[in-house]
């Protein structure tokens, strides 16, 4: 009578669990496979009306977005930095990894303020600089 109640008690000691562990093994597989795949770009933060083209080509992925408002203000990372602050931004940039430069200019901004941002980009040794269009 002894012995019975020692196995039903222990038996009821007994619950069923559910092992978590491969689950969250799957979920960090998955989040360091999202974080390795995924292309950080540093937009420039202002809303741009670009001009038309007659041809374009896409562009590459990795680059460096600088954006000349319609009342030619320079934006680089939702930061104004002016045309002064283009060549320092550009050889930050380029000090770290070799990218195209990509300026995206308004088509009501002064073709004087996009050249002078061409120039310092070109400057700052960049040997890559494009401008964005629609397509």
């Amino acid at each position: 009578m002894i012995r019975k109640k020692i196995v039903e008690q222990s038996a009821a000691d007994e619950q069923a669990e559910i092992n978590l562990s491969p689950l969250i093994d799957c979920v960090f597989i998955l989040l360091i496979f999202y974080i390795v795949t995924t292309v950080f770009i540093d937009e420039t933060g202002v809303d741009v009306n670009k001009p038309e083209a007659a041809s374009s080509s896409p562009l590459d992925k990795q680059s460096m977005l600088i954006a000349i408002t319609e009342d030619n203000r320079v934006f680089y990372a939702g930061k104004e930095i002016g045309v002064s602050g283009v060549g320092p931004m550009v050889k930050r940039q380029l000090a770290r990894e070799s990218i195209p430069v990509i300026i995206q200019a308004d088509k009501k901004a002064d073709h004087g303020v996009f050249s002078a941002v061409y120039g310092e980009a070109e400057a700052a040794g960049a040997e890559k600089v494009n401008f964005s269009t629609l397509d």
